[in-house]
């Protein structure tokens, strides 16, 4: 299994498609992270917001500044970092808050929008996908906090295309399983959009994305996510990709900003942190879990990377859980 499927498999994202929106130009929204979905993103933790354009075209920014994305029926558009942005045929106009513009579900429907001037009409559908933020820092913090990824009209096009109706109808007539469903389809068109954009990186770009497609630095980044208590050394993963660890050091400084061990101590500690979470393991026995010889050293490591240390860090975690439920 290659680093992303095994990144994508350990952190479980969860997610659903939570409104269908209808715009008519001229028109511009400020729309916010939790629009339309406050009750429902209350039980989750939310890191990626995301709108799939099916009908018409328009533009899109962050709200505090940048550069305008044309885009047209086919695109995706995340924010994976949960940014309030602006919307619009003419992002000039005064934007009317997003707030103000969602109408209630009907019976066995979604929630809707429906504004605008009377013009060219627009519509979308928005939805967002929740993990553990330790989990998928790597990913996320390789992703621009504004990416706009064509799906595509031809049949793979037309096939996500439906997977994204398929789960608007799931969210509004929910039957047996339907979290697991809504929770594949969304992570099945995340899936794919990632797909989409590292094969659209530039040679020169860097990144943990780019390290995936890396020959070398995708094994490595592999074999650390596929067995993360292992007792890797620098030499190892160097024989183990084909080359000399000075060699995968530099690479892998290189496209990732830090050496293959900080990567792989960063990694261990995320997973210990998920697993405090989940479970009641006691912290002896999560250290033991990600190769620490001792309590006291991966409490040292652990307050390092988290600012507090393992016993605390869960605590409030548990706290944070009950006030949202």
């Amino acid at each position: 299994m290659d680093a992303l499927s095994e990144l994508l498999h350990t952190v479980r994202l969860s997610g659903a498609l939570f409104l269908e929106a209808r715009f008519t130009a001229p028109w511009c929204a400020l729309v916010h992270p939790s629009y339309g979905a406050a009750e429902m993103l209350a039980r989750f933790n939310p890191v990626v917001f995301f709108h799939i354009l099916t009908m018409g075209r328009c533009k899109a920014r962050l709200a505090a500044g940048g550069d305008a994305v044309e885009l047209a029926a086919g695109d995706l558009i995340l924010m994976p970092q949960g940014d309030t942005h602006l919307l619009g045929s003419d992002l000039q106009l005064a934007p009317v808050d997003s707030d103000s513009l969602m109408r209630p579900a009907l019976a066995g429907g979604m929630p809707t929008v429906d504004h605008g001037g009377g013009g060219d009409e627009v519509r979308f559908l928005c939805g967002f996908l929740s993990c553990e933020k330790a989990l998928c820092r790597a990913l996320l913090d390789a992703l621009p906090r504004l990416l706009r990824v064509p799906l595509g009209d031809g049949p793979s096009g037309a096939w996500l295309m439906g997977l994204a109706h398929r789960g608007a109808q799931e969210y509004a007539a929910p039957g047996p399983g339907a979290g697991t469903v809504l929770a594949k389809l969304a992570e099945l068109l995340f899936v794919e959009a990632m797909r989409r954009y590292i094969e659209s990186l530039p040679a020169q770009q860097t990144g943990w994305l780019a390290g995936l497609r890396d020959r070398y630095v995708g094994r490595a980044l592999t074999l650390m996510h596929e067995q993360p208590a292992h007792g890797w050394t620098a030499d190892d993963l160097a024989g183990e990709v084909g080359l000399s660890p000075s060699a995968l050091r530099q690479r892998f400084s290189d496209l990732l900003g830090q050496p293959p061990m900080q990567y792989l101590t960063r990694w261990r500690l995320a997973l210990a942190a998920a697993m405090l979470r989940s479970s009641d393991c006691a912290v002896a026995r999560v250290a033991e879990e990600f190769g620490y010889e001792s309590e006291s050293a991966f409490n040292r490591a652990f307050k390092r990377e988290f600012d507090v240390p393992p016993a605390a860090w869960r605590r409030q975690r548990t706290r944070n859980s009950a006030q949202k439920s």
